[in-house]
């Protein structure tokens, strides 16, 4: 039994390694590109949902006065400009060049990444293996598990990896509560 244990326990070892090796193939391919499919009212307008949700403006709330102060209190500098800040008002904040699409990065020479703020792959994951058609009809028939292209379904851990105690601007989360707000479901799929 020990023996069965230890093998099942190095392979799922083995597994986890190769995930996270997958998980560098992907790439960033911004908003933009999600929208091509999610703007129709036939599919959820999760557009417009996001474009009017605080997470499509995180990157230019940094810019306000009142993050302004909030920066200067806790020592900081620009905070459209500070790694504490942007790790959670952009979407591959950290993440190597290599990580964004080369066509996002030429659409837009001011680091679109940053002014698309905490848009659909911060949520979602990189979306270059799963941004088709084809891929998104496999991945909701069935056919394909979505982890295997790169698309997280996003839960209250990866939520909390921003929305915690460690933001000077924290005043609780109920993720019940702020996932319905954000809420953005396909009605396909349903």
């Amino acid at each position: 039994m020990l023996r069965v244990f230890l093998i099942l326990t190095a392979a799922l070892m083995l597994l986890s390694l190769a995930s996270a090796a997958f998980a560098e193939d992907f790439q960033y391919i911004g908003s933009g590109k999600c929208f091509m499919c999610h703007k129709k009212d036939a599919t959820g307008n999760q557009m417009q949902k996001w474009l009017d949700s605080a997470h499509s403006k995180a990157y230019a709330t940094l810019a306000t006065d009142e993050a302004k102060a909030v920066a200067t209190a806790k020592g900081l500098g620009d905070p459209q400009q500070e790694g504490a800040c942007l790790k959670c008002h952009v979407t591959g904040y950290g993440k190597p060049a290599e990580a964004f699409d080369a066509a996002y990065k030429a659409a837009d020479k001011t680091d679109s990444h940053l002014t698309d703020g905490v848009g659909c792959e911060a949520c979602h994951g990189p979306g270059s293996a799963y941004k088709s058609n084809a891929v998104m009809k496999a991945i909701t028939a069935g056919e394909t598990d979505g982890a295997t292209v790169g698309l997280i379904t996003p839960d209250e851990a990866l939520c909390r990896t921003c929305h915690n105690e460690e933001s000077p601007t924290f005043k609780g989360f109920d993720f019940a509560e702020y996932s319905a707000k954000i809420a953005h479901p396909n009605p396909e799929k349903n």
